[in-house]
């Protein structure tokens, strides 16, 4: 390990394929003359994490012999435990001309020029083997398995490279690549680091699990996923904003890190949290936290399925700690947050919302209750919910 790493990153080496500027003007250089595939929003992001280094040890977009054991047994041809497959899928069309051994210009979802692939392989797969085992279902509803049935029946694989790493267009403050999130850790004299994904603004439970796990650890990674979600998912700008205001008044500054996950959501569930917490090791994280229902979607995964998926390996092989909680509420009892182990309330002695019903509350312009969110962060909440439907009103 480096000086600047609290922990190796997934596969020892943390990976960039960031272009330097003799290879930016040599692509560009080529740029009118490659063939060219316009990638969408998630394979756009899938890019940008593979070049930072946060898919560490991928250094493209998966051959088949990772896909197939990707897929199959939850591991890279090498045997290193990786859960979710990423891949370029295009049409049969696009790929009948693609040349292997060729250079492939990959265009963003608006048509600019964005990376280069170093075409290696390309391969038909299976769609529904695939759904039913990253998803555990091949129901068409599920938001992921929906994505890979309506994506290309063809995969492009190798290695990527990316032309720019531009700042985040909402969010350049809070845009912390894998290095740079190591060396604040090392600057902070952090050892130990949990990260915490959410895809949600943060609730009372939220701020009970993270500050349990900060209880035994050196510092707090609080990282958002800001990349593609379900439609009716909370925007970004909300959950930021959301995430400030809380770091603001309930946080100690000096033990807490917010920044972006600009990575896509999958909503596959237990190997999803599988995913998000290699992804926070090779950010630099020591221990990751893992609550109820994680990454999950409607009724597809049962509560505690993602912490059920970490004893499939070996202590010590996915080289990051996993943190695991119930479900936390508000005790009536003992008048605090607590999960069933250690609180001797019944259920009518719990106070815990679903994320619909908060949303209908927000919608009506009705605050939820203290117990639940942080009074701050639901006023912001209320505005921004009246706001969206007034826009929604408009159009």
């Amino acid at each position: 390990m480096s000086n600047l790493d609290t922990i190796a990153p997934h596969g020892s080496k943390l990976v960039s394929r960031l272009v330097n500027p003799i290879q930016k003007q040599e692509f560009l250089s080529k740029a009118e003359h490659l063939p060219r595939v316009r990638l969408d929003e998630r394979a756009a992001s899938d890019l940008v994490m593979i070049a930072i280094g946060a898919f560490s040890p991928l250094t493209g977009f998966m051959g088949r012999a990772d896909y197939d054991r990707t897929v199959s047994e939850m591991r890279l041809a090498n045997g290193l435990p990786w859960s979710i497959p990423i891949t370029l899928s295009v049409t049969k069309e696009v790929a009948d001309p693609l040349s292997l051994g060729n250079l492939v210009r990959l265009d963003d979802p608006q048509g600019n020029f964005m990376g280069v692939l170093e075409l290696s392989d390309k391969y038909s797969y299976d769609k529904i083997r695939e759904a039913t085992n990253v998803y555990r279902t091949n129901d068409e509803k599920h938001p992921g398995v929906k994505v890979v049935y309506e994506q290309g029946g063809v995969n492009l694989a190798g290695d990527i490279w990316l032309l720019d790493r531009h700042p985040h267009p909402e969010f350049p403050t809070y845009q912390i690549d894998p290095i740079d999130s190591r060396a604040m850790f090392q600057a902070k004299g952090w050892k130990t680091v949990v990260g915490f994904q959410t895809r949600n603004p943060i609730h009372r439970a939220h701020e009970y699990i993270q500050k349990c796990a900060m209880e035994t650890v050196d510092g707090l990674f609080l990282h958002p996923l800001v990349g593609a979600t379900k439609e009716d998912d909370i925007p970004a700008q909300v959950r930021m904003r959301c995430y400030e205001i809380i770091l603001e008044h309930y946080y100690p500054q000096e033990r807490v890190i917010l920044a972006i996950n600009p990575a896509a959501m999958r909503y596959a569930g237990p190997r999803e949290a599988i995913f998000h917490a290699l992804i926070r090791k090779n950010y630099g994280c020591t221990h990751f936290i893992v609550g109820r229902d994680h990454a999950g979607v409607g009724d597809y995964y049962r509560t505690y399925d993602a912490q059920y998926i970490f004893s499939e390996f070996a202590p010590g092989e996915l080289g990051i700690t996993p943190m695991m909680f119930e479900h936390a509420f508000y005790c009536k009892l003992t008048q605090g947050m607590a999960t069933t182990k250690t609180s001797p309330s019944k259920p009518e002695d719990r106070v815990h919302l679903s994320g619909t019903k908060v949303r209908e509350m927000l919608r009506k312009g009705i605050q939820p209750p203290p117990e639940f969110s942080r009074p701050e962060v639901a006023a912001e909440l209320i505005r921004a919910m009246q706001e969206i439907q007034e826009t929604l009103y408009e159009i």
